[in-house]
């Protein structure tokens, strides 16, 4: 153990020993002492900090002062009572400040009593508990604010920790503040009872047990109380003013209170003339003439420096920032910055800025961190954070999506319009803009509010503008998830895996696979809409397979298989049935003969007139399914799966290719249409 730490054991332990066991007075004398240090240094520190988590530990400091000087308050009235002696430095308060007349030196003592309790200790008490509440009830905001600087771009995760470990210690600390503010106002009141106590007692105890008369009693224990009341109160009341100031601590510019107040107090140099003039003016009256016109005069004196200091600066930060400008396009860092890429970008036109700007009632910003949290819960990957800004550039109504710099998607909002989807019916009745949905391309009317109920009780689907382009936004990211995915993400996820399953982490990566292997793994199953949440699964599956071969390709079919029971509850219906497009023996024949395998991997080495083929026949049969509102899904044998998709991925990228493998037994699969070739 530290001798720091081993210290302040051994303090407290001091001062449980203090309560019950007398002390010699020369002990008591380097106690006192020591008391009013520490209280010093407190104060002293609190001064200094920039803000109050700087000096988090005051609230149990403070128990512990206030313990100690109890202790010593106990010890030093034991002292007195019974021996009418409390030490030299107790004597030596008490002698200053009494002097020759014991009723005045109390009645400073009682003075100085009131000032600590009914000032500075009900102040500090009282802005304690406001700031505890206050701090509390902005916790909500805070958060939300940290998390819309996230979204926006303007912090990273590390930093948007850093802030929300910064408003939870805060709205700790001030709620110990409040707690501990109760201290001090029982230190106060314990120090006035302790005072009544030792002159009643000590006239009672001198003049019935020592034989003292009522003078000589009053003098000795009015002398010593004092003295012992001065010791006490005087570091009380540094720890007060301490509180007070550390509760009251908004350091505006992150320096000390000292640099605070004298930045702030002298900004206006300009009203210290006028107070020097009415200061000056004060001099004409029966008041000291002299006195009152020299300190004008050095109000006007430091009035006319600091004008002229104020001037100096201005012109330096403006030479100063003009340099640092021109260096910093200069130099190699800032050129490197202007080629950094935001991974996904929201832009929009200034239309379109009420959706995100809190004020006017837009909510964009706390959309997209619910859009990350969906996403991160259906795909199993952690969405990077959207920058999302207006660009003057696009139409007004306008906003676009970038996905690693490249445009994915766009659209346009009328912000004061509703958009109404009829994908069954036609109504023209109701009065709008044709359109279309963006996110599925649905046919749609923007409409004005006073048509919304019409619409809805025509069958119309009722959408505000929000929803609209938030429902587009998570469209679009999930079509794309696999572009997000990069080998510096997939380590991340891989270590979020070790910590709950380091040895089937260590059985796939870094051999035989490398991280780079398993990248194109996952993003393989993205690309088809495959969760990947399920890492323990597709990490057991790659550790079976990886042995055998290290084709991404395969092994993402392995994975595949391994993942059946999600793939068949993702597109089976309630009655566990599914309605698909069979592939031909014939077609899986044709397509088995024509696979080339080379060393860099295997792929469909077909005739195009086949191709077309099959791609004709595929696209008549999904268009009947999609009349029937049916979704197009082919079922073909494990062996051809992954080349049909390829196959397909061209020209009907939307089209599910599952194989007999990735469905449970018990689906009962119903045929609808067949893919064959002549």
């Amino acid at each position: 153990m530290k001798a720091r730490d081993l210290s302040v054991l051994l303090g407290v332990i001091l001062i449980i020993i203090m309560l019950v066991i007398p002390l010699p007075g020369w002990l008591l004398s380097i106690f006192i002492l020591i008391n009013i240090t520490l209280a010093l240094i407190v104060i002293l520190v609190s001064m200094n900090t920039q803000n109050a988590l700087q000096f988090s530990i005051f609230p149990s400091l403070l128990l512990l002062l206030t313990l100690f000087r109890l202790g010593l308050n106990v010890s030093t009235t034991r002292s007195i009572l019974s021996e009418a002696d409390a030490g030299g430095v107790v004597d030596t308060f008490g002698t200053f400040v009494i002097g020759n007349s014991p009723l005045v030196g109390f009645v400073v003592f009682v003075i100085l009593v009131i000032i600590n309790f009914l000032v500075i200790t009900k102040g500090s008490e009282r802005v304690s508990e406001v700031a505890a509440r206050f701090s509390l009830d902005a916790m909500p905001g805070k958060q939300m604010s940290i998390d819309a600087d996230l979204n926006a771009g303007l912090i990273s995760e590390q930093e948007a920790k850093e802030r929300r470990k910064t408003v939870e210690d805060e709205a700790d600390f001030h709620g110990s503040m409040d707690g501990a503010s109760k201290f001090v106002k029982g230190d106060a009141i314990a120090g006035i009872v302790i005072v009544l106590i030792n002159i009643l007692f000590g006239l009672i105890i001198g003049m019935v047990q020592m034989d003292m008369s009522f003078q000589e009693a009053i003098n000795t224990f009015m002398r010593l109380t004092v003295g012992d009341g001065l010791v006490s109160q005087i570091p009380a009341l540094l720890i007060s003013t301490a509180t007070g100031i550390v509760v009251t601590r908004t350091s505006s510019s992150g320096n000390n209170l000292g640099s605070d107040v004298s930045e702030q107090l002298l900004r206006y140099p300009k009203l210290l003339f006028i107070a020097a003039g009415t200061i000056f003016l004060l001099g004409l009256t029966p008041i000291n003439f002299f006195l009152t016109s020299m300190i004008a005069g050095l109000l006007a004196l430091s009035g006319y420096l600091l004008m002229q200091q104020s001037k100096e600066p201005e012109i330096q930060d403006v030479e100063q920032e003009d340099e640092t400008e021109s260096s910093e396009m200069k130099t190699q860092e800032n050129v490197v910055n202007l080629i950094n890429m935001d991974p996904i970008e929201f832009e929009f036109g200034y239309s379109l800025i009420p959706l995100v700007d809190a004020k006017q009632g837009g909510d964009l910003l706390d959309r997209v961190i619910m859009i990350r949290r969906q996403l991160a819960i259906e795909l199993g990957i952690v969405i990077p954070v959207v920058r999302i800004r207006d660009n003057i550039q696009l139409n007004p109504n306008e906003y676009r999506l970038k996905i690693k710099g490249n445009e994915v998607a766009q659209g346009e909002l009328l912000l004061d319009h509703f958009l109404a989807m009829t994908p069954e019916m036609e109504d023209d009745t109701i009065e709008g803009i044709d359109t279309q949905e963006p996110a599925f391309g649905l046919p749609a009317k923007w409409i004005s509010e006073e048509h919304k109920d019409e619409a809805e009780l025509s069958g119309y689907t009722v959408v505000d503008p929000p929803s609209v382009v938030s429902t587009h936004i998570t469209e679009v990211i999930k079509q794309h998830a696999h572009q997000l995915l990069g080998r510096q993400e997939t380590k991340e996820l891989i270590d979020h895996l070790k910590e709950s399953y380091p040895i089937l982490v260590e059985e796939v990566t870094p051999e035989p696979l490398a991280i780079g292997d398993i990248q194109k793994v996952l993003s393989k199953l993205l690309k088809e809409n495959i969760s990947i949440k399920n890492l323990p699964i597709i990490f057991e599956t790659l550790a079976d397979f990886a042995k055998l071969s290290n084709d991404p390709e395969l092994l993402g079919e392995y994975v595949r298989q391994a993942l059946s029971s999600q793939i068949t509850q993702q597109y089976v219906t309630d009655d566990m049935s599914l309605k698909v497009i069979t592939v031909s023996g014939k077609v899986e024949k044709l397509i088995a003969e024509n696979i080339q395998q080379t060393e860099h991997g295997n792929y469909l080495a077909l005739d195009p007139e086949y191709q077309q083929t099959i791609v004709t026949t595929i696209h008549e049969e999904v268009e009947k399914l999609t009349l029937q509102e049916e979704n197009a899904i082919v079922l073909c044998s494990p062996a051809i799966r992954m080349y049909l998709k390829q196959l397909l991925e061209r020209f009907l990228p939307q089209v599910v290719v599952l194989s007999y493998n990735e469905l449970e037994p018990n689906v009962q699969v119903q045929s609808v249409g067949v893919v064959n070739v002549a």
